[in-house]
């Protein structure tokens, strides 16, 4: 497992939120309460910030990165699904952002939104409430698929397997790491 300080940065994992041993957290990272991060996601808060709400799933080999002038924001009650990325984008609460999409740098998804399955939403692009990206370079479509309670239940489901995992002793919660940070921080 990946999780590091880089300096001064270092990241912060709420004590009931769940990480795969795959997963890769550098630097300034802050991930909230239930939430969940899968094999092989990385999240590098290196060059700027990243800060996820919680009961929020990044699901396996998704990238979340941000640059110096603008943080990565992912809200509370997403679901990020496999393969996507997402750099110094903002994903309010409540969205999706499906199978391998791709959120450039100033995009941003308002609450409940989507970005369909391998969309590419290009610099700038606001997806308002209510609405999908889709294609490439993605446009803007009226939507009400997936709805708000597929989203929700696929936020719900992410959060109850990251606890069956930690129940079966599979990754570690954030009190786990916190204490593995604090024990080498000390051992310095």
């Amino acid at each position: 497992m990946a999780i590091e300080a880089l300096g001064d940065l270092v990241p912060r994992i709420d004590p009931t939120a769940w990480v795969h041993p795959a997963a890769t957290i550098i630097g300034d990272v802050e991930i909230g309460a239930g939430s969940t991060i899968w094999p092989g996601a990385v999240l590098r808060g290196d060059f700027g910030a990243i800060r996820v709400g919680a009961r929020t799933s990044i699901q396996d080999n998704a990238v979340l990165h941000a640059a110096p002038w603008a943080p990565t924001l992912v809200g509370s009650d997403c679901v990020i699904a496999h393969l996507a990325f997402i750099e110094t984008a903002t994903v309010e609460d409540a969205c999706m952002v499906a199978v391998a999409a791709q959120m450039l740098p100033g995009s941003a998804l308002r609450s409940g939104a989507v970005a369909a399955a391998g969309a590419v939403l290009a610099a700038g692009l606001e997806v308002p409430t209510g609405h999908r990206a889709q294609g490439v370079p993605a446009r803007i479509v009226a939507s009400d698929n997936p709805d708000a309670a597929y989203i929700a239940r696929g936020a719900a489901d992410y959060a109850a397997m990251g606890a069956r995992y930690a129940a079966a002793g599979i990754g570690v919660t954030g009190a786990e790491l916190v204490a593995l940070l604090d024990s080498a921080a000390r051992g310095k």
